[in-house]
C-alpha cells in the first residue's frame, strides 16, 4: 500500500513514496488520471440514467394525474433512479478529490475550491432525492393520505416531484461552479488550453440555463436543449482525455506533470 507524503515545497506536483521490496514506488499521476476518468465516466452514466431516463419518464409538468400514474407504473424504476442519483453524487465527490490529488500542484487553492463546490452540489443532489422518493411513497399509497382523496394525493405527488425538479436546478449552480476551478487548473497545466476554456464556458452555460429557468421560464424551456451543449462537450472531452491521454512523466528532470496536449 502506498502512503501519501508530499515531497515538494507545495509548488510542484505532489508525489508519494514508500519502500516496496527495497525499491521506491511513486504514486503515478497517470494512474490518478485514469482513476479520475473512470469515476467521472461512472458519474455520467449513473446521472444519465437517473435524470435523462427515469426522471424524464416520470415527470409531466403541470399534470398531477399523469405524474402520479407514471410513479405507480414505474415504481421499481423510480427506486433505481433514486439510488443511481445517490451513487452519482458520491462518485462526483470522489472524482473531485482524485482530480485534486492530480492537479493540486498547479494551484492548491483552486483545487480545494473545486472539491468544496463539488461536495456542496453532491449534498444538494442527495438531499433532493428525498422529494422524489416521498413522491413515490405518496403515489403508491405507502403514506396514508386518505383524507386528501385521489386527486389530493396526486397533487401532492406532483408537488414533491416539482420540488425535486427545482432542487435539481439549484444543484445545477454547482454543476457549473465546480467546472470553473477545474477549467482553470486544466488551462494552467498541460491539458489542452481549449479544454480549460471550454470547461469554463460550460460552467457559464449551466448557470445561464438555471437562471433562465427561474427568471424567464418560457425562454428557459426554449434554450434548454441547446445551452447545455458546450457543457456536455467539455465534460465528455475531459473524461476522454483523462482516460486516453492522462498525464506524462518528464524523465529529464524527474517531474510528474500533465501530458502536454494540443488545443
Amino acid at each position: 500500500m502506498i502512503a501519501t507524503k508530499p515531497t515538494t515545497n507545495g509548488h510542484g506536483p505532489t508525489t508519494s513514496q514508500t519502500p516496496v521490496g527495497g525499491q521506491i514506488a511513486l504514486t503515478s499521476p497517470k494512474r490518478l488520471a485514469r482513476i479520475a476518468g473512470v469515476l467521472y465516466l461512472l458519474m455520467g452514466i449513473f446521472s444519465g440514467f437517473a435524470l435523462l431516463f427515469v426522471y424524464a419518464k416520470v415527470y409531466v409538468p403541470g399534470d398531477a394525474g399523469k405524474t402520479a400514474g407514471n410513479l405507480v407504473a414505474n415504481a421499481g424504476l423510480v427506486r433505481m433512479g433514486v439510488v443511481a442519483d445517490l451513487v452519482q453524487a458520491t462518485f462526483w465527490i470522489f472524482t473531485a478529490f482524485t482530480l485534486y490529488q492530480l492537479l493540486k500542484h498547479v494551484n492548491k487553492s483552486a483545487a480545494s475550491a473545486m472539491v468544496v463546490l463539488a461536495a456542496m452540489g453532491a449534498g444538494i443532489v442527495m438531499l433532493n432525492e428525498v422529494f422524489g422518493f416521498e413522491a413515490l411513497r405518496v403515489a403508491t399509497g405507502a403514506v396514508n393520505l386518505g383524507s386528501l382523496g385521489a386527486a389530493g394525493s396526486s397533487g401532492l405527488a406532483l408537488l414533491l416531484v416539482d420540488a425535486q425538479h427545482y432542487g435539481l436546478l439549484i444543484a445545477q449552480i454547482f454543476f457549473g461552479l465546480w467546472l470553473v476551478p477545474l477549467g482553470y487548473l486544466a488551462y494552467k497545466s498541460g491539458f489542452p488550453r481549449a479544454l480549460g476554456v471550454l470547461l469554463i464556458v460550460g460552467a457559464a452555460c449551466y448557470l445561464v440555463d438555471m437562471l433562465a429557468a427561474f427568471l424567464v421560464p418560457d425562454f428557459g424551456k426554449a434554450i434548454h436543449s441547446y445551452v447545455t451543449i458546450p457543457s456536455a462537450i467539455a465534460e465528455v472531452w475531459m473524461v476522454v482525455y483523462l482516460l486516453v491521454i492522462g498525464v506524462n512523466i518528464k524523465k529529464s528532470d524527474g517531474r510528474l506533470v500533465p501530458q502536454e496536449g494540443r488545443s
